[in-house]
């Protein structure tokens, strides 16, 4: 598989038997205060227990393992705020490679040491897509070595697809609403494939922060879009649309909902309360837009990604 290979059916079957002795099947957790809270059924699909805590290790291992040797000779880099940072750092050392990782400077500390701890190389950089990608392109002048870019990479939208997949196949009735975050689309636009193929007829809708909604500004106009404003708690959510998750995402997406900080906060809080999980503020958006919305979900089965728990817990916002 290449970076152009588009993810069809076959293609995100075969990459999740090609990943899946690296990856870890996560449980999916029901809560009966929250159903009757929010009066659905909601079954949460928990990849903050994944490898490296967070569905990324699933797109960066099938993106690092569909390389041929030749490719991963001179190491791998990417450009990410922590989660694809670490899930690269993670598939570099399952297969002998050198990982050349670009931060912002204001990551969290605790994305950091983990990508750290993987022995991976960190370059830090401003937090704008023009640096993030300028520091990369000097690495692989100085390196030769391989990029993949965290999201608009048709192998890591096909491993992020497993994560829908696995909730599909591990819930056994058919769900009316699969729910994701979106930030540059890799988990959405796999998400969207995987309902598409999987589960014909299960809707697919993204919860996005406001300090950062580009993805439903793009959705609308079909051009990517930057955001009004980006300041948001979701630090894994802060990056545009790439053209090819902005493709699937206007195909087979059904609606994006924003929602505030605040609303993010309380969404997190009540999963950390009640189903007493790690979960990061990216993870807790979808749920947030749930919350926000309870009448459009009134009745439904919904299945909702949990993507990550790599969370700051000396800076939590509660």
């Amino acid at each position: 598989m290449t970076a152009d290979t588009f993810p069809t059916q076959a293609v995100i079957e075969k990459t999740h038997d090609l990943i899946r002795p690296y990856i870890h099947k996560t449980p999916v957790f029901t809560n009966q205060t929250i159903n009757d809270l929010c009066g659905a059924e909601l079954y949460f699909k928990c990849e903050n227990f994944q490898k490296i805590g967070a569905f990324k290790a699933r797109g960066g291992i099938n993106a690092v393992l569909s390389l041929r040797e030749e490719e991963r000779t001179n190491g791998l880099t990417t450009h990410s705020s922590g989660n694809h940072a670490q899930a690269i750092a993670y598939a570099a050392r399952q297969v002998g490679a050198k990982a050349y990782i670009v931060m912002p400077d204001n990551s969290p500390q605790v994305k950091i040491n983990a990508v750290q701890g993987y022995g991976a190389e960190i370059t830090f950089c401003q937090n704008t897509p023009e640096d993030r990608e300028g520091t990369v392109q000097k690495i692989r002048e100085q390196t030769g070595a391989a990029f993949i870019h965290p999201f608009n990479d048709y192998r890591v939208i096909a491993g992020q697809a497993t994560a829908a997949k696995e909730l599909l196949e591990q819930v056994e009735e058919k769900l009316d609403v699969l729910m994701s975050p979106v930030g540059g689309g890799g988990l959405l636009s796999g998400t969207a494939l995987a309902a598409h193929y999987f589960s014909p007829g299960t809707r697919v809708i993204a919860g996005e922060p406001e300090g950062a909604a580009d993805a439903i500004l793009s959705f609308r106009s079909g051009q990517i879009e930057r955001a009004p404003y980006v300041k948001t708690i979701a630090d894994g959510l802060l990056t545009p649309l790439g053209d090819k998750t902005l493709a699937i995402i206007r195909e087979y997406v059904q609606d994006i909902l924003t929602v505030s900080d605040e609303e993010i906060v309380a969404a997190m809080q009540l999963l950390w309360e009640r189903m007493k999980i790690v979960v990061e503020p990216s993870g807790a958006v979808p749920f947030a837009a749930l919350l926000k919305n309870k009448q459009q979900f009134k009745g439904k089965k919904v299945g909702i990604i949990l993507t990550g728990g790599n969370v700051d817990l000396g800076k939590l916002p509660f």
